[in-house]
């Protein structure tokens, strides 16, 4: 008996060579199938693209979920990640290449969809399919590196290859897109930044996670070669210093929301603290930088609104300029005959 147990244990816990043919079979479109396999990749990208676009515009989640599901949009994204890890340069870019197309059907369709939906009827403030897509955090690269991961241990193991469907619910790639398109036809460049840099946040944490996945399973013994083993250590630090300088405007935006927290919890309190011994109750604060907006409902007279606005310039730390909104409280009945 040999005792080098190193194949069995690699082929209980990770990549079986055995299943390495079928493998690239189904991660990379190429071959004599492959005119086929393109036409169902597009075919499907852009029957979800319909289906998250106006999910997206309808305010569905379930809508968008569904639109998830159909999405082949990640399967080009592990072909890549795939291709690195292997060391093969023309599977990278044949990859590459599907996935940049594949961005720019997405976008191009949903603005022209969504050119016969009214503008009036597309709220990006009330809206949240798009609220929550145009303003991404740390969270998304968390979520997204996690989805990217488990997609390429799906991937790798034959027995659960074809469970992809659930990290494609998981992890948002053509919603995004929808809402670039959407943004783009209102006009609304700052949402289609944002929409568009949560989908790259996605993207790319896909091709780390998934890279690193691949390579602990041991899918890169196949890169042999002296060039095929540089391929893949510059492919890895690419994907490494895209992923740091694509978190760097995500943590300024957490930063920001956090900031933004805390002082919508300072002023309230300021505010509450002011209105003690008065009739009145805070319905209402926000803060947006040196603007401090309450609303509050009450009868009888208030205090000076100077000593508030004092209060919340020595709370927050810098002037602010006060808005205060009184409601007056009104008490009605009304008695059936």
């Amino acid at each position: 008996m040999s005792l080098n147990t190193e194949p069995a244990l690699f082929t209980k816990i990770g990549f079986d060579p055995a299943y390495q043919s079928t493998f690239e079979d189904k991660t990379f479109i190429e071959g004599p199938q492959t005119a086929r396999r393109l036409v169902t990749f597009f075919t499907l990208l852009l029957l979800a693209t319909v289906i998250a676009n106006y999910g997206v515009l309808s305010n569905s989640t379930a809508t968008v979920i569904g639109a998830m599901i159909v999405a082949p949009l990640m399967g080009p994204m592990m072909a890549m990640t795939s291709a690195v890890v292997m060391g093969s340069l023309p599977r990278a870019l044949r990859a590459l290449a599907l996935t940049v197309a594949g961005i720019i059907a997405v976008i191009l369709f949903s603005f022209l969809l969504s050119l016969i939906v009214p503008n009036f009827t597309i709220s990006f403030t009330s809206n949240g399919e798009i609220t929550s897509r145009i303003n991404p955090g740390l969270y998304a690269l968390l979520t997204a590196l996690g989805a990217g991961a488990a997609g390429a241990f799906i991937i790798s193991r034959a027995e659960i290859a074809d469970a992809l469907g659930g990290v494609a619910i998981a992890i948002s790639l053509v919603p995004p897109l929808c809402v670039v398109g959407i943004s783009l036809r209102c006009g609304q460049m700052s949402a289609a930044i944002g929409s568009f840099l949560l989908f790259m946040t996605n993207f790319l944490a896909i091709l780390f996670a998934g890279g690193v996945v691949l390579m602990i399973v041991g899918l890169g013994k196949s890169a042999v070669s002296i060039e095929q083993i540089r391929l893949r250590r510059r492919g890895i630090i690419l994907f490494v210093v895209c992923l740091v300088l694509i978190a760097i405007p995500l943590s300024l935006t957490a930063y920001q929301n956090i900031v933004g927290i805390e002082d919508s919890n300072t002023a309230t309190v300021t505010v509450q603290n002011w209105l003690q011994g008065t009739s009145y109750q805070v319905d209402t604060v926000s803060v947006n930088g040196r603007v401090v907006s309450v609303t509050v409902d009450g009868t009888g007279q208030t205090k000076p609104l100077q000593q508030l606005a004092n209060q919340l310039a020595r709370a927050l730390g810098r002037p602010i300029l006060l808005n205060i909104r009184t409601v007056p409280a009104q008490n009605s009945e009304s008695q059936s005959p």
